[in-house]
């Protein structure tokens, strides 16, 4: 009987240790990602106090490999929308809401670059409405593009080869530059500046956030899981340790 409840104390010990270990992995790495968001925020936010940037210096830093370090840039481009090659990326919610986002190309006036457009987004239509979102995207003609250089549209999870189309799940940056021959820039731009409509009368929601989870939820996070490592050995220290004493004085 003693050998037996022997070996039972240490495999207990041995799984508290495993999950006391894995909580506390865990409420570090949640911590750590904390500390990591709160550093993009303050990169992003020093990068949109700095002067605008035009095509000049986007593809100077292109050439240098550097264009990552100018995320969260203010940029002022004047180009021509490729409305042909807009794409909706769907399964992008906002708020709790369906929706996309939309993307269009811009091309630089002489041609010798191009970025991808992130416009903004739209609400799904309500269920059985396969109606989509009519955007205005004028091809002729040079506009001035306002917003901030990011990366490139956020990839998700998709089952099988990406379907063509308007809608899509995802857009990648080199299949969009060989389709259009384009030569794309590995970034894209959040757009920004005055409100814009659908011709169906919806607006391009342009609320940007640099984290998708804020820096205060990952500290949340970290609690939690010290909080279980804790829990873990209490209970550990209260069945493995104390009662069995007091059941021996008690005899």
């Amino acid at each position: 009987m003693a050998m037996r409840r022997s070996a039972r104390f240490w495999i207990v010990t041995l799984v508290a240790l495993l999950a006391l270990g894995l909580t506390v992995a865990l409420g570090v790495w949640q911590l750590g990602r904390a500390q990591l968001k709160r550093a993009l925020l303050q990169q992003w936010q020093t990068q949109r106090a700095l002067p605008a940037l035009g095509w000049d210096e986007l593809r100077d830093a292109a050439a240098r490999g550097t264009l990552q370090t100018l995320h969260g840039r203010p940029v002022r481009l004047v180009g021509r929308w490729l409305p042909e090659a807009t794409v909706l990326l769907d399964n992008r919610p906002w708020q709790g809401r369906a929706g996309f986002i939309a993307v269009t190309p811009l091309r630089a006036p002489h041609g010798a670059v191009a970025v991808l457009v992130q416009r903004g987004w739209l609400p799904r239509s309500a269920p059985g409405d396969s109606a989509l979102p009519q955007l205005v995207t004028p091809a002729d003609g040079e506009i001035t593009v306002e917003g901030w250089l990011a990366p490139p549209p956020s990839r998700l999870l998709e089952l099988g080869p990406a379907a063509p189309g308007l809608i899509r799940q995802n857009i990648d940056v080199a299949e969009v530059a060989a389709q259009w021959r384009l030569p794309l820039l590995q970034a894209s731009v959040q757009q920004s500046g005055p409100e814009e409509h659908t011709a169906d009368g919806m607006t391009l929601v342009r609320d940007w956030p640099v984290v998708a989870v804020a820096p205060e939820k990952h500290v949340g996070y970290a609690v939690q899981w010290f909080a279980l490592a804790a829990l873990i050995a209490g209970l550990y220290v209260w069945f493995q340790i104390v009662l069995p004493r007091r059941r021996g004085l008690a005899r």
